[in-house]
């Protein structure tokens, strides 16, 4: 196994105390796709930007193989619940789309035919596969623009409707209104109105 790959995964190991098959697949595709791209990691700029479809095991090897992070706004979740990752470079545009091949975890037990467990197989082949057989790159076009993906930092706006503050550009436009997305709609929660009666003291 190479090294680069065995620190990387003892990386992503720590953070579970345990490795796991999908760790793995998050580091290789970390690696493959900014590799595919021509983009040196672990990134210490914006220049990657990576979109995961999923979250979990998958997405802290990705962010071990890339350096890229939610916190420095280089890496985003849109939940599709599949073990797979967008990779942009940031300044061209260019967009490519990792998955593992279909047919991954039958292939795990070409590499390792005397490991009957399902687990285990996929744990020690992911490690030695071929990338060319262990996953699919496709080359991808961004329905949003990168830089409305990313937008500028600094934009505030307030909601019309509850007043708090917008970052990032993610303001809607009703008529003649400004609104946050909750406001406009598109909300994954619901306000408790025995709780909204009796606000918490958080500052006190």
């Amino acid at each position: 196994m190479d090294q680069s790959l065995s620190a990387l995964l003892e990386e992503s190991s720590a953070r579970h105390d345990h490795l796991c098959p999908r760790q793995i697949l998050g580091v290789r595709v970390g690696l493959a796709g900014a590799a595919a791209l021509g983009i040196e990691v672990p990134i210490d700029d914006k220049s990657l930007l990576v979109i995961l479809e999923t979250d979990g095991c998958f997405a802290d090897g990705v962010e071990v193989a890339t350096g890229c992070t939610i916190g420095h706004r280089t890496l985003r979740v849109e939940d599709f619940g599949k073990t797979a990752a967008t990779f942009v470079n940031v300044a061209t545009g260019e967009a490519l789309r990792v998955a593992p091949a279909a047919n991954v975890r039958q292939l795990a037990y070409e590499y390792v035919p005397d490991e009957p467990r399902h687990y285990f197989a996929q744990l020690s082949a992911y490690q030695i596969m071929p990338a060319e057989e262990l996953l699919l790159t496709q080359s991808v076009e961004l329905i949003r623009p990168v830089a409305a993906i990313v937008s500028r930092a600094g934009v505030r706006v307030n909601c019309a409707a509850c007043g708090e503050e917008i970052i990032n550009e993610r303001e809607v436009l009703s008529g003649d209104q400004t609104l946050c997305k909750p406001c406009a709609g598109d909300v994954y929660y619901v306000v408790d109105s025995a709780i909204e009666a009796e606000p918490l003291s958080i500052l006190e």
